[in-house]
């Protein structure tokens, strides 16, 4: 008999559990599994590193519940870490971190461990990690953030160079901040760090398995780095790209009319049983089309070959810009 899964959903930062609650539910029949849906603390009024906080102690909480707790502990083996968009970033920004501690660990024979209610807790890597249309690069300087802009509906970036268009927020008494700061999440400083910006992780090795899909959108290209650069480095990972699909597609688009969707959540929920019950083998890369959803196999990630020393200079120029007033959502926000 297969271990019962339990799927740790970080949901969009626009949103909240409660919001996410169909698609929890969906996700839960379908590994017929349980399904933690979290509510961590937002920015603007708590910048980073706070939702990241909130995620590790959910984390552990699982791992070691405290005293009082209604559930029993729940082992790493059976957790896949899951979240769309912001919470794609969270997911894959918490794995960061639990890796970083299994690099700096002093004792390579036995897992790392966090005091927690009285207690060293084992910090073992969840059984995989699943993200659909994560936003890998707060600092916003892949290509697609700029060319699929006119195909998706996010907030299109706001004027430069590369783009016509241009966005402006109205003041309110959360935004800007005092003092202020140049991005809603984090100080600008910290735009190219890891934990805020995966995209910037140059070290996977030893990641779980990894779920990853994008429609044709303004977030493609960045996923797509992270996903090649996982699999050059060892990790399974299973990448999915829908043709003409916009951000979060199948949580947008969810119910049983739209077989895209259907099909996204069905894939979702396979990943998390089969990570679970440790039947990912390698990585593999599958677009499919548009109406007739039919699969063909593609380079996990797509085409492109995208050269990290290149992508580390975009991110860092577009964060110098946005230090320095004249690109992003700082052009447009009192200079720090």
């Amino acid at each position: 008999m297969a271990p019962p899964s339990l799927t740790l959903h970080l949901p969009n930062s626009l949103l909240d559990p409660s919001s996410h609650r169909p698609t929890n539910a969906h996700l839960a029949k379908l590994t017929k599994g349980r399904c933690l849906s979290v509510r961590y603390r937002l920015s603007p009024q708590h910048a980073f590193p706070a939702a990241l906080l909130d995620a590790l102690v959910v984390y552990l909480s699982l791992l070691s519940p405290p005293p009082g707790a209604l559930h029993a502990p729940v082992p790493a083996s059976h957790i896949v870490f899951a979240g769309d968009s912001a919470g794609g970033n969270l997911s894959l920004s918490l794995l960061q971190l639990l890796l970083q501690l299994h690099r700096t660990n002093a004792n390579p024979l036995s897992p790392p461990t966090i005091r927690f209610h009285g207690k060293d807790v084992p910090i073992a890597l969840p059984a995989g990690v699943a993200v659909n249309s994560a936003w890998t690069d707060l600092a916003g300087c892949m290509p697609s953030l700029f060319k699929n802009a006119q195909y998706d509906y996010l907030p299109p970036p706001p004027s430069s160079s590369e783009s016509p268009y241009s966005t402006r927020f109205p003041p309110c008494p959360l935004w800007p901040t005092k003092p202020p700061r140049g991005t809603i999440y984090c100080d600008t400083s910290m735009l190219c760090h890891p934990l805020v910006s995966p995209l910037a992780a140059r070290d996977w090795r030893g990641a779980p398995p990894l779920w990853m899909v994008y429609g044709q959108e303004m977030l493609r290209d960045e996923g797509s780095v992270v996903a090649k650069r996982a699999a050059g480095q060892g990790v399974s990972v299973v990448w999915t790209e829908f043709e003409a699909m916009p951000h979060c597609f199948a949580l947008v688009l969810e119910g049983s009319w739209n077989m895209g969707s259907r099909k996204c959540f069905e894939s979702w929920a396979e990943f998390c049983s089969q990570a679970v019950e440790r039947k990912i083998g390698g990585s593999s890369g599958k677009f499919v089309a548009a109406r007739s959803l039919k699969e063909r196999e593609m380079p996990v990630g797509g085409e492109e070959a995208w050269n990290d020393e290149e992508v580390y200079r975009r991110m860092k120029d577009r964060r110098e810009k946005r230090a320095r007033g004249e690109e992003g959502a700082a052009k447009i926000l009192p200079r720090l």
